[in-house]
């Protein structure tokens, strides 16, 4: 059994902590109690899956997560917290930690990691999406005592999905458009490495980040991925396995990528954050030099002809 027996999950009905719960759903026995804690909105919302949940013996909390006498009866008895709150709502997870420290039977915290290596050089410190992140982990590990709370970091890199997506008004700022065929990619040469996670591979690194915890996983940042790969293997994937060369492709360069972000921050667009994060990635700020899968016990995840295929396919069901 997994010395995280008893989880609590925040988030637990989003993009990603759906996946998280989906893939400790198949192992619900290895654990004592999985419980997720959710808005009055979503259980009005969503009841009918909240009962599916219930059915999968999975408790389900109710309350708000700015009520602390709820977030401290929700604590009892749970030894690992598992966060998936939002890019909007990261704040919200310093109190969320604060109270697990609080508590006599939370012991590990996993905070709302997934996605860009926050740390990844000296210049992370200054970009802005990582505040909210940077500010909580300071705070884990500056406020709290590690005899009184331990935590890890899954730091996964982009969603392969995201990365993939070629949103419309918005297309130098890369991705594929399997439809029109179409592709702009990122970078002078293509081939410039990118380190990408699938969303399903989140769920599935989060819960053998649970069933292998060792003083290495503990207090520690984990950089797992699903695999690495440049714009260039990805377009060559798409067009094998559409069977057809793609006529509209083109390049956004760094330089460009970087003037856009410039423009977008200027002009208080929603998009800068967007522009920020993939000049990241195009600039190399999700390859590691050694991935941490394996001290997670090297699960099986997703790969480019897997990702490629799934993305030709949901597209061809709209």
């Amino acid at each position: 059994m997994s010395l995280a027996k008893n989880i609590l999950l925040f988030g637990a009905t989003g993009t990603i902590g759906s996946f998280i719960l989906d893939a400790i759903l198949p192992v619900r026995a290895q654990f004592n109690r999985v419980a997720i804690f959710t808005s009055p909105h979503t259980a009005e919302t969503k009841a009918a899956h909240l009962e599916k949940l219930k059915q999968q013996n999975v408790e389900v909390i109710i309350g708000s997560v700015e009520d602390e006498e709820a977030i401290k009866a929700a604590y009892e008895g749970i030894d690992t917290v598992i966060s998936a709150l939002g890019r909007n709502t990261l704040a919200q997870q310093i109190p969320l930690i604060r109270l697990a420290a609080a508590s006599p039977s939370v012991k590990w915290f996993l905070p709302s990691e997934y996605g860009t290596d926050i740390k990844y050089g000296p210049a992370s410190a200054h970009e802005k999406p990582h505040q909210q992140k940077l500010k909580v982990r300071a705070y884990i590990e500056n406020e709290v005592s590690r005899d009184d709370l331990s935590y890890s970091y899954v730091v996964t890199g982009p969603f392969a999905e995201m990365y993939l997506n070629l949103v419309p008004g918005l297309e130098e700022a890369g991705g594929w458009d399997v439809r029109g065929r179409k592709a702009v990619l990122l970078g002078e040469k293509g081939d410039e490495e990118i380190s990408l996670t699938t969303m399903k591979d989140v769920g599935t690194l989060v819960l053998n980040t649970l069933l292998h915890a060792t003083a290495e996983t503990r207090n520690s940042a984990l950089c797992v991925n699903s695999f690495t790969t440049t714009p260039d293997k990805i377009q060559a994937e798409f067009e094998r396995q559409t069977g057809q060369r793609w006529e509209s492709v083109s390049r956004t360069s760094l330089a460009r990528l970087r003037e856009l972000e410039t423009q977008a921050w200027e002009a208080g667009k929603p998009a800068a954050t967007v522009l920020t994060l993939r000049r990241i990635w195009t600039e190399g700020g999700t390859l590691y030099a050694e991935r941490d899968n394996r001290a997670i016990g090297e699960p099986q995840v997703m790969g480019l002809e897997e990702v490629v295929a799934n993305e030709i396919a949901r597209v061809s069901k709209l």
